[in-house]
């Protein structure tokens, strides 16, 4: 996704995809075709800090793109994606999110996993795509994004959305749970995370989740990560859906319509404040998108117990050599007694006239 979240794809990728069979094989559910794609916005707060991260807050704004390239009888479907952004912490560092130069990828629309490549997910092991599941799926099915296992809690969930002319989409929405280890920039933290999914029920294709995910540690350490998706632009129709009977207030994911439609102004409104700023340096990457599956490194920080410190003041400039200490002792004069000359008291004899000085 994030991110970060279209070009033409290596001939070396395009050389492993199978030569197509003449039909397609029976499939239920609605299989991906050429130009469908979506566009999202994405929005992750880092914030509720404890321990080392007290009062730490960190923004990312993310928009992105996933396209159909093609779509092979075989089941295999070419996609490109692109995103980018703008992130920034409450201590002065900022900096952009792009998705990296390789934006090509296959997955198969029999299994949904990823087959050759990914949009940029990492750590996880034979990760499933985390945008479309089965549209034939019913309540008390399950489906899996990335590494982790959802349960349908409804077909016709009504979803926040600014692009049908009620305000809502019809959706099938689905509920996962799960925990891991995490090990990166951020610190050693036990994870634990629910993540709440909705697809369009006619394509399977997202068109929104919510993610929060709180990590801790044995010390005292930790945060709260909120990952929040909405699609802002689809290349086929959403189902209008009448408004949930509970305010919109008071439904857990009706926030996600606000993300979707500032999303735009706080990417400008960040990038304006990292330009009038000097450059700070980030981590690296995001945080591995979604839920993390497995251990990222990054190099040291904040959890390492906050920032390193400033480097030792120099008053002497880059490439010069360090000036050497000279003093300045001052000699007593003495007149000398035959000629009347001043002469250094140490002399031994008058320059002037050669009489000794005692």
């Amino acid at each position: 996704m994030i991110i970060p979240k279209l070009a033409v794809l290596a001939l070396g990728l395009l050389a492993v995809l199978p030569v197509a069979p003449a039909a397609h094989p029976a499939v239920a559910h609605y299989l991906p075709a050429a130009d469908d794609s979506f566009t999202y916005a994405e929005t992750i707060v880092i914030d509720h800090g404890a321990g080392n991260y007290s009062g730490y807050v960190e923004h990312d704004w993310i928009n992105g793109t996933e396209t159909v390239a093609d779509a092979y009888a075989n089941g295999t479907v070419l996609m490109h994606y692109a995103y980018a952004g703008h992130w920034a912490d409450n201590v002065g560092d900022s900096g952009p999110i792009e998705s990296p130069s390789h934006i090509g990828y296959t997955f198969s629309d029999r299994t949904f996993a990823y087959t050759n490549g990914t949009d940029n997910q990492t750590g996880y092991s034979n990760p499933t795509v985390w945008f479309y599941v089965d549209n034939e799926l019913a309540v008390g099915g399950t489906f899996n994004l990335l590494n982790t296992a959802f349960t349908v809690t409804s077909t016709d969930a009504a979803l926040a959305t600014p692009l049908t002319s009620t305000g809502y989409a019809a959706t099938i929405a689905g509920t996962g749970t799960g925990s891991f280890d995490r090990d990166d920039y951020y610190g050693i933290f036990t994870a634990s995370y629910t993540w709440h999914a909705y697809f369009d029920p006619s394509t399977g294709y997202l068109v929104g989740y919510s993610y929060v995910e709180t990590d801790s540690d044995g010390a005292g350490d930790g945060f709260t990560w909120t990952d929040t998706v909405g699609v802002t632009h689809t290349s086929y129709a959403l189902t209008p859906a009448a408004a949930p009977s509970s305010s919109p207030g008071s439904t857990p994911d009706s926030w996600l319509v606000a993300a979707v439609v500032v999303v735009v102004v706080l990417v400008v409104i960040a990038i304006v404040v990292a330009l009038t700023r000097r450059g700070g340096s980030r981590r690296g990457p995001a945080l591995p998108r979604h839920s993390a599956g497995g251990a990222v490194s990054y190099a040291p920080g904040p959890s390492a117990g906050g920032s390193a410190g400033p480097p030792p003041i120099s008053l002497t400039p880059s490439g010069q050599p360090a000036v050497q200490q000279i003093v300045m002792r001052e000699t007593v004069k003495v007149n000398c007694r035959f000629c009347g000359t001043l002469i250094d008291s140490t002399a031994t004899a008058c320059p002037n006239c050669g009489a000794p000085r005692t």
